[in-house]
């Protein structure tokens, strides 16, 4: 079962998120990730296994400096438990990160779109992770 936070405010987001992500441990989860905004960048920190794991990649928020953020995490149900697979993906400019709980069931037809629209995970561009989350994620520029 995956556990979805998020955090919009005037306190250091990437504490509060971690805190909220602690507080669903009890669901499960192979692997957690946090996407936090500050200082006009968005930065992504993920891994696979415990909090503690993120929570020292972090060096307890100090690396995620923001007010706005979302935090997730993931038991694996389709594709590997690791760091690429763990959530959040992000996009190919960098700019937007996304989280989903479940499975994107038309993930195949997506992928398969028609010739004439170019998706990432067919062409290749972006590389990483066949997951269907960055997919979704991806697909963002088209919309």
């Amino acid at each position: 079962m995956c556990g979805i936070v998020g955090y919009t405010g005037e306190a250091s987001a990437t504490p509060i998120l971690v805190e909220g992500l602690t507080r669903m441990e009890y669901r499960g989860y192979d692997s957690a990730g946090i996407a936090v905004c500050g200082d006009g960048q968005l930065r992504v920190k993920k891994s696979r296994g415990r909090l503690q794991v993120l929570s020292d990649l972090t060096h307890d928020g100090a690396d995620l400096p923001g007010h706005l953020g979302i935090g997730h995490t993931r038991w694996a149900t389709h594709g590997e438990p690791n760091d690429i697979n763990a959530h959040p993906h992000v996009s190919q400019s960098g700019r937007i990160a996304v989280v989903h709980n479940g499975i994107i069931e038309n993930y195949a037809e997506l992928k398969a779109a028609p010739q004439g629209v170019r998706l990432p995970i067919r062409d290749g561009y972006g590389g990483g992770s066949p997951a269907a989350g960055l997919l979704l994620c991806r697909l963002r520029r088209h919309l």
